[in-house]
């Protein structure tokens, strides 16, 4: 059976959560909506649409939606040839890829953006799939993105692992039965993302790489238990 790696990209591979922060606050402002920074950082790695929602409540006038999130967007696209992955983050893909990890990348991201992302990265040649919220009904912190990865990487939720910076990212995964691993590169405490369901939390990806060993990938092992004991058994 397969091992997958499931990981975030915004603020888990890529530096960019406080880039969104300040291009949501912006959009926001444009429209009229004083929403403060603290309230924004807390809300990135939702979808759009959930993440207007979470700050705006659902009773706001969705007849803005599109055009606050163009905004966004429009804001967010001049910062593309500025985008920097943190330290180690290709490093780390292609170690679990060379070690026969399915490495995929969840996330809310999509067209030009995504390209952007997985380009400061550097790592597609590690990389089996993408899993973006459009594939699903329910983006984070519904479990759906990351069961369609699991159906992607062809992997049960047991021989997995899920690498995330954020709240809803450690909700999703344990939604789907996963292991979460958090990252505080992203800017989220350490308590909040463990009351989450963070299994363990390392400073960044390059800390995690050190101490790979001892991380929760290190307790899945190459081939299933059970494929052994059939064997054994025929």
């Amino acid at each position: 059976m397969n091992r997958a790696a499931l990981f975030d990209v915004d603020g888990t591979l890529v530096d960019t959560n406080h880039i969104h922060v300040t291009c949501w606050w912006e959009a926001l402002r444009q429209a009229g909506h004083h929403v403060p920074m603290h309230a924004v950082h807390r809300a990135i790695g939702l979808p759009g649409e959930d993440l207007l929602s979470h700050l705006l409540g659902e009773q706001r006038d969705h007849s803005e939606d599109d055009r606050l999130s163009a905004a966004h967007d429009t804001l967010y696209a001049t910062y593309f040839p500025k985008l920097r992955a943190f330290d180690a983050a290709a490093d780390l893909l292609r170690t679990l890829s060379d070690a026969g990890w399915k490495v995929l990348l969840v996330t809310s991201a999509k067209d030009e953006e995504l390209s952007a992302l997985r380009e400061a990265i550097g790592a597609d040649d590690a990389l089996t799939a993408t899993a973006t919220s459009d594939d699903v009904e329910h983006g984070k912190p519904a479990p759906d993105p990351v069961r369609h990865a699991l159906d992607l990487a062809g992997a049960p939720a047991d021989r997995a692992v899920f690498v995330g910076d954020s709240v809803w990212d450690m909700k999703a995964a344990a939604g789907a039965g996963v292991t979460a691993i958090a990252l505080l590169c992203g800017g989220i405490p350490r308590a909040d993302l463990e009351n989450a369901g963070a299994a363990v939390a390392y400073r960044d990806p390059a800390d995690l790489l050190a101490r790979l060993g001892d991380s929760p990938f290190s307790r899945v092992p190459a081939q299933c238990r059970c494929l052994k004991v059939h064997r054994d058994w025929q």
